[in-house]
């Protein structure tokens, strides 16, 4: 069994998080838009959640690993232009694409 330890740090706008990550399993929160990947920035030929942060002046896009369009946080976005928000989750890279394993979405409150 392999047990590593890697420091992450994530830049979110004004955020900074910092924490020790064990085999990936560290959580973090992203603010930033969330978008439909299909519908607004045609990237998949499905339905995807995604979520777009500033990091070092670039906008980095990190895709949702859940059930896509049926989960209860994608409809408010799906086909629209997307909405500000927060998601909490296990980040991870794969394929060259950032992802996050949400625990929690939140949208903002106007």
């Amino acid at each position: 069994m392999r047990c590593g330890l890697s420091l992450l740090l994530v830049s979110v706008g004004f955020l900074s998080l910092e924490g020790v990550q064990a085999d990936g399993q560290k959580q973090v929160t992203l603010q930033g838009k969330i978008l439909c990947a299909g519908c607004t920035l045609q990237e998949t030929k499905t339905c995807m959640t995604v979520i777009q942060v500033q990091e070092s002046g670039k906008t980095v896009t990190y895709a949702f690993k859940d059930k896509g369009s049926e989960e209860a946080y994608h409809e408010p976005v799906c086909g629209g232009t997307g909405k500000a928000g927060t998601v909490t989750g296990v980040v991870s890279v794969a394929d060259g694409k950032r992802w996050i394993t949400p625990t929690k979405v939140e949208y903002a409150k106007k």
